[in-house]
């Protein structure tokens, strides 16, 4: 059985702190590449960040480039989210999503993605 578990949302002032974990478990816990997207009230899914597997690359969205740093813990099959300088506009919910053989081009692509975690709220007021 394929779990993804977040953890770490909250509330936040503008220029906080919020560090996002997502555990996974079974199928997942292998996974070639994790990332982490979001969704705002109204708002479709939109990326964030991702890991790869071969070679640990990161990837980033632009509007998180250099506030917002994602790592993995191979040993606990854990991914971190670390959100710096959070700002009013990164109020949304969090969904960790993982897959086993998604391409380098669909990295950023949510419909791609085969796992997904419940996801955590976050919200940055101002």
């Amino acid at each position: 059985q394929v779990q993804l578990e977040e953890s770490g949302g909250g509330l936040v002032q503008a220029g906080g702190s919020l560090r996002l974990s997502c555990a996974a478990s079974g199928r997942a816990s292998g996974s070639y590449a994790m990332a982490w997207f979001r969704q705002a009230p109204g708002k479709e899914r939109e990326f964030v960040a991702a890991w790869r597997r071969n070679g640990g690359y990161t990837y980033y969205a632009d509007s998180v480039k250099g506030r917002f740093t994602i790592s993995r813990d191979n040993a606990k099959n854990t991914v971190h989210l670390q959100m710096n300088n959070l700002k009013p506009e990164d109020t949304a919910i969090y969904y960790c999503a993982a897959d086993s053989s998604i391409i380098l081009s669909s990295i950023r692509t949510a419909r791609d993605y085969d796992y997904w975690g419940q996801g955590t709220q976050v919200t940055v007021s101002s």
